[in-house]
């Protein structure tokens, strides 16, 4: 996931993927677990995504304090 196409999300849908790649993080490292997970690059993959979200609702969080 590109950090363009983050930022064209809202607020709202940000907090709602992040969530969503929360669980799909868990299932993947579960999966992992039990030697189920023929991917296992896609564990730190969501885990960038899951970066990369968290540090664009920072950005609007402290521009939105700021101004």
């Amino acid at each position: 996931m590109k950090p363009a196409d983050i930022r064209e999300r809202t607020d709202a849908e940000l907090r709602e993927l992040e969530a969503e790649l929360k669980e799909k993080l868990w299932k993947a490292r579960f999966q992992n677990f039990t030697n189920q997970l023929d991917d296992t690059a896609s564990i730190r993959n969501i885990r960038r995504d899951i970066a990369r979200v968290k540090t664009i609702l920072t950005e609007r969080a402290r521009a939105a304090q700021e101004g």
